[in-house]
């Protein structure tokens, strides 16, 4: 998939202008990209649009109008536009109980290491967590938020498509097992084949 250029991000002002139409486009794909492993796991799979949306909300927010500020979070948010083959996913822990965050992010540590996907009864895949996951194990409680990404060979990229695909968390403090919806996985699909 290719990623976003510096030539498709809007200055602060243009973006002002069609922000509105913007977020509800991104609200409506995101229905399509977002799988929950219920109690408190959300993964957001994230492609061009969504990348393109959030360098464009963090100039939005942080008032970036420098040139290297803008390239800064084009070369970061980049780095979630998945390759060819590959899924690149957004694991938000959702706590809403601010003293229940405080107690249960501790037992999570490592959460980002224990992700799969099942492939029919043929595959597991782990998803891989960026460097900054790594973290979690320093300050002794899980981040709120963690970026992976899930390769796949050619081979289970065509099972994929044919194959019920089931996502566990296999942590010791957290055992769940989803069923990727059809609409989601549609979506996937194209992620895993787009150029």
């Amino acid at each position: 998939m290719r990623k976003v250029s510096r030539e498709e991000i809007l200055n602060i002002y243009e973006y002002e202008k069609v922000r509105p139409q913007k977020v509800q486009e991104i609200i409506e794909l995101k229905k399509h990209r977002r799988v929950f492993i219920e109690p408190w796991v959300h993964l957001v799979f994230e492609n061009r649009d969504t990348v393109w949306f959030q360098v464009q909300e963090m100039i939005r927010a942080e008032r970036m109008v420098r040139e290297e500020e803008i390239q800064h979070e084009l070369e970061v948010y980049n780095e979630l536009v998945p390759d060819r083959g590959e899924l690149s996913v957004t694991m938000f822990i959702e706590i809403p109980e601010a003293s229940e965050r405080r107690r249960i992010l501790p037992q999570l540590v490592g959460i980002h290491d224990h992700l799969y996907f099942h492939i029919g009864g043929k595959h597991t895949v782990r998803a891989l967590p960026d460097e900054r996951s790594k973290e979690d194990y320093e300050y002794g409680k899980a981040a709120v938020v963690h970026f992976l990404k899930v390769k796949f060979t050619d081979e289970q990229v065509e099972d994929f498509k044919r194959e019920e695909v089931r996502i566990e968390i296999s942590h010791p403090n957290y055992r769940a097992l989803t069923i990727l919806p059809q609409e989601v996985k549609a979506e996937l699909i194209k992620d895993l084949t787009s150029e």
